[in-house]
């Protein structure tokens, strides 16, 4: 955790947030909650969002990956996702998140692999695939986000380049 790490994003979002003065991969990053839980955006797109997360430090009493954990990668992947297809103009604001949970996982990393199911105006549903190191599925979840314009004071939470 707290290691530095490069996302890969399309050279043409990358410009775009540039000349508005954003610092893109703090500005998707996986955030002060997902920084604590260790998850890294390995990969970037509105067509796919990839990322990891290590099960260690996220597991429940058991000794399994916590629910919430995966909730936590899901949300994130597909927010990412989410905005991106909205572009500068909109913020991605999740508004419904669904989780099934397939398997128990006691260590490793887990890998979130979110790809899109809706990309609309105003909404954008992903579907994202948890998976072990084994590649078995762990988790499927499915978010949706309300894209909603950017207000006056946004600007606020927007991590701009130094």
């Amino acid at each position: 955790m707290g290691e530095q790490h490069t996302v890969k994003f399309p050279q043409e979002v990358v410009d775009e947030y540039a000349a508005l003065g954003v610092d893109l991969p703090a500005l998707f990053s996986a955030g002060h909650l997902g920084t604590r839980m260790g998850v890294q955006i390995v990969e970037a797109s509105a067509e796919r969002v990839v990322g990891t997360m290590p099960v260690e430090g996220n597991t429940q009493p058991y000794g399994l990956l916590h629910g919430g954990a995966s909730a936590v990668l899901a949300e994130t992947l597909g927010s990412v996702g989410a905005m991106l297809h909205g572009g500068s103009s909109k913020i991605a604001v999740g508004v419904d998140l669904n989780c099934t949970h397939h398997r128990g996982v006691r260590s490793g990393l887990v890998t979130g692999v979110a790809t899109p199911v809706h990309r609309g105006r105003s909404t954008a549903t992903y579907e994202i695939v948890i998976s072990n190191e084994g590649g078995k599925r762990v988790c499927t979840a499915r978010l949706t986000c309300l894209l909603r314009d950017v207000q006056p004071g946004d600007e606020a939470h927007l991590r701009t380049a130094d």
